[in-house]
């Protein structure tokens, strides 16, 4: 499974990125302007930190405004993909740039169906938002299975990419699914590598090391 973070810090990208452990980063307008920053700049910069596909989202609605915004961002840094909202001018976007050679990311997927024409259109990645899922009374994971089964059904090369991840277990549910990929929080990511006993074992280990009263350097 890819991790992505989910986030336009770049100081929390330049941490992971240090891990060797993450393999891109989604963006979108509302985490950009948490940011403070002008859009193109973070983009940039963000692309600069990391091998793998930088998400960064048209705002146009239309199907000429989202050309006209792609052509922008698809010549920021050859890392770029572009994301676009899964309507039907999405679509029509979508299949234009990927015939192209760029990337796309479709988001704000929220069935299987939807999925299905996100593939069809050609679409990198597709990006169905498990916690709002939820949020609404649905079982976000539901729609992760359905997704893949129907990908796999007809061999589409898409990759599921799990979005709007609320905490670790959503990240263990999509693996033993078989999603592609997973993009969370800095904190969601950070918290994988926590376990009670992890830390109760390291404070005894120590204790035990203070008592030999030895050091290593």
């Amino acid at each position: 499974m890819k991790f992505f973070v989910d986030t336009a810090d770049v100081a929390e990208i330049a941490d992971f990125a240090a891990t060797g452990l993450l393999d891109g980063v989604t963006t979108n307008p509302s985490l950009i302007h948490k940011s403070g920053r002008k859009f193109l700049e973070v983009v940039k910069e963000i692309c600069g930190l990391v091998d793998g596909p930088v998400s960064a989202e048209v705002v146009a609605l239309d199907l000429d405004g989202m050309l006209r915004e792609a052509d922008v961002v698809r010549n920021l840094a050859p890392n770029v993909c572009v994301k676009l909202p899964l309507t039907f001018d999405g679509l029509k976007a979508c299949k234009r740039l990927t015939s192209e050679g760029t990337q796309v990311n479709v988001t704000l997927c929220f069935s299987a169906t939807q999925a299905l024409l996100a593939a069809k259109a050609g679409a990198t990645f597709i990006s169905p938002f498990v916690g709002r899922h939820d949020d609404i009374g649905f079982d976000g994971m539901d729609l992760i299975e359905d997704i893949r089964l129907i990908y796999d059904n007809y061999e589409y090369q898409t990759e599921i990419l799990v979005a709007s991840v609320r905490h670790p277990v959503h990240i263990l549910q999509a693996a033993k699914i078989g999603a592609d990929v997973v993009t969370a929080p800095p904190a969601v990511l950070k918290a994988l590598a926590k376990h009670p006993l992890t830390e109760r074992g390291l404070e005894q280990f120590l204790a035990d090391w203070a008592k030999t009263g030895e050091t290593i350097a």
